[in-house]
């Protein structure tokens, strides 16, 4: 029994030293071939030399998740998507729990492929729970794939509960962004006094949030209230809409946020 003991244990420690060193070789590949190399070229006007880097490194080992997503990453921000996909589908495949729900994200926020990022996130809750990426949570950004696929039950479900779930931790705090989805979702239910009440919230946070403003007074015009009063609230978020007062995502400067309202001359 000793022996076998013995022998369980040292397959054991063989197979933990295999998995450190082979992180530990990940982690030179990436330095040798994005650190020293890609990351020395703008992937802007350099695209050619920045993925020359990244394969070079790949052929060292093929199995580096964070190379295939470095060469997705560039292709999603110039909107080739087609071309990035293949790249992101790798990075999952290498390393699932890291890349899978970046990829729903990405389908989600970029590629606009809303029911497959259903399914990347069902899988990864069902997989790690509903954790967070890209500073919102897995449902909430199932939220907005079924806002955009004109299931409003549902979204206004999901953003109510992730609201719910920022309240209740008081460590977090509370989300403009959060609330402005919440309101969009009762907007297209016609709950004309909670999306109101919601779009206010989000605006006591963010008081120069032009998109909250723009469908309040929408919702507004719904109520039967004023139209003088309406239009000078859509004035007022035209203006603040001028100055760079949005949707706040950090990847708004690549892709336009679902029902972000982008003002015309």
């Amino acid at each position: 029994m000793k022996t076998i003991t013995s022998l369980f244990s040292f397959f054991f420690t063989l197979l933990s030293f295999a998995q450190v060193s082979t992180n530990k070789a990940h982690d030179a590949i990436v330095e040798e071939f994005l650190t020293n190399c890609a990351e020395k070229h703008n992937y802007i006007f350099e695209m050619t030399e920045w993925q020359d880097c990244l394969d070079q490194g790949l052929k060292k080992d093929s199995t580096v998740a964070y190379l295939w997503q470095q060469k997705a990453m560039p292709y999603f921000k110039c909107k080739k998507y087609e071309v990035g996909m293949p790249y992101l589908d790798k990075a999952v495949l290498y390393d699932k729990e890291r890349w899978l729900s970046y990829r729903a994200f990405m389908k989600c926020i970029f590629s606009h492929e809303y029911k497959d990022a259903i399914v990347d996130f069902d899988e990864a809750i069902k997989l790690y729970g509903n954790s967070y990426v890209m500073d919102h949570s897995f449902n909430f950004y199932k939220g907005l794939c079924y806002l955009q696929l004109n299931e409003y039950e549902k979204a206004e479900r999901l953003f109510d509960e992730y609201v719910n779930d920022i309240y209740k931790n008081r460590q977090q705090l509370e989300h403009p962004t959060a609330y402005f989805y919440q309101a969009i979702a009762k907007y297209e239910l016609k709950k004309w006094d909670e999306a109101i009440a919601t779009f206010d919230k989000a605006l006591k946070i963010y008081p120069e949030f032009s998109d909250a403003k723009y469908y309040k007074a929408i919702c507004w015009l719904k109520q039967g209230k004023s139209r003088d009063e309406a239009v000078a609230l859509v004035g007022i978020a035209r203006e603040d809409a001028a100055k760079g007062f949005s949707i706040n995502e950090d990847n708004t400067i690549y892709e336009t946020y679902p029902y972000q309202k982008k003002f015309g001359n």
